[in-house]
């Protein structure tokens, strides 16, 4: 790779040493942020933040130093990647040559799908997953992303949909309190291109007034068409995620370490252009959230974890949300951001408890009794619960 980008390393930041495991359990998601630029400027990205977005360009280090630093602190370890951004599909090279020199390695790609149909069929085959960012109808996703993207989006998918080796999954950012059961329902309609729903909640002010009880009443029609049929699931992975969580709730606690729903905290490391790792992709402006680095080859635990300064261990939904948004319950309890933690957090919060009721109010235990058994694996097993947070 070309263009390196220097890197000015503190003295004492080269080679730390650290107590505990920096990776809990035997998996590691490794992010990998191929550019921070983007072909597109949707309103509500989270890298605007202290100007991430953008601020790199190129790749810093080279396969022979990502190499190093697998061979040391991933060793034995089942890694799956994750191309992240910016988009990353506009650095298909570095993309390409970390697929070619790793193939043992899962790959997952996080795109807007604008640039999906220029990868090569051999690359498409090798995903196990695609997450493609949509917000939801095309209204609303050419409201946030821009005039003709849901189109030119869907249009792209279908012409390599078949050539894709693994899932794909559309993830919807729940912004607009506005948005409807029907948009959410169309994306896993049978003519869709793609085969999981996930959605997550927008980390902003947009929860004012009766947004709350609007997303509520769409909570609502989705629980309900969720378990409607035990011939067939619908797959919306929050749902899925929930319920297993509830039924089987040693299955956090096996892929997460038992520390939390969102992977900041255990086995998810984000690695920028520059080599620089942090543990979660929306905290990449704060120096104090840094935890290693490909170039000097250390890695360090997560510093996001759950604190007595968070109110997790005394909320209900604890059993099975395990802790939900690190960056969120970091800016609002230990930051004591009070503007953030009401208008952001404690509304996020309300609706997973929320969720977690109306699910329990359809006796999910007894659902799950009547599902086949292929179905009732696709619920414990589902592969995409290994590449998003679950919670929403």
């Amino acid at each position: 790779m070309q263009g390196s980008i220097p890197i000015h390393v503190h003295p004492s930041a080269a080679a730390p040493v650290h107590r505990g495991d920096a990776i809990v359990g035997h998996r590691v998601e490794l992010q990998l942020l191929t550019t921070l630029k983007c072909n597109l400027k949707c309103s509500y990205c989270s890298l605007g933040v202290g100007e991430v977005l953008g601020s790199q360009t190129e790749v810093g280090y080279d396969i022979d130093e990502l190499a190093a630093f697998a061979q040391r602190h991933l060793a034995g370890k089942e890694v799956y990647v994750t191309f992240y951004g910016g988009e990353p599909t506009l650095n298909r090279p570095m993309m390409l040559e970390v697929m070619a020199r790793f193939p043992h390695w899962r790959f997952q790609l996080q795109t807007n799908g604008t640039l999906i149909d220029d990868l090569p069929a051999w690359a498409l085959e090798r995903l196990s997953n695609v997450l493609v960012s949509i917000d939801g109808g095309e209204a609303t996703t050419d409201g946030y992303r821009g005039r003709g993207i849901y189109r030119q989006v869907l249009k792209n998918l279908r012409a390599v949909r078949s050539q894709i080796g693994g899932s794909v999954t559309a993830r919807v950012t729940w912004g607009n309190p506005e948005t409807s059961f029907d948009e959410l329902d169309a994306l896993v309609a049978d003519d869709s291109p793609f085969d999981y729903l996930y959605w997550q909640f927008v980390a902003d002010t947009q929860y004012a007034g009766d947004s709350v009880a609007r997303r509520q009443a769409v909570l609502v029609q989705l629980v309900d068409r969720f378990f409607a049929r035990t011939d067939r699931l619908y797959p919306l992975i929050p749902l899925m995620g929930i319920v297993r969580n509830k039924l089987l709730p040693g299955r956090a606690q096996e892929l997460y370490g038992g520390r939390t729903q969102c992977r900041v905290s255990s086995h998810l490391i984000n690695v920028m252009p520059n080599g620089q790792i942090y543990p979660c992709p929306d905290m990449m402006y704060v120096p104090a959230m840094r935890m290693g680095d490909v170039k000097t080859n250390w890695l360090a635990p997560s510093p996001l974890q759950l604190t007595d300064a968070m109110p997790c261990h005394g909320c209900e939904a604890y059993a099975w949300c395990r802790g939900n948004c690190m960056k969120n319950l970091y800016l609002g309890y230990v930051k004591n951001d009070e503007r953030y933690r009401h208008e952001v957090v404690e509304p996020i919060c309300e609706l997973l408890r929320f969720l977690g009721r109306e699910i329990d109010r359809h006796d999910p235990q007894a659902w799950f009794a009547a599902l086949p058994l292929p179905l009732r694996r696709q619920v414990t097993d589902c592969e995409v619960y290994e590449y998003v947070e679950v919670m929403p």
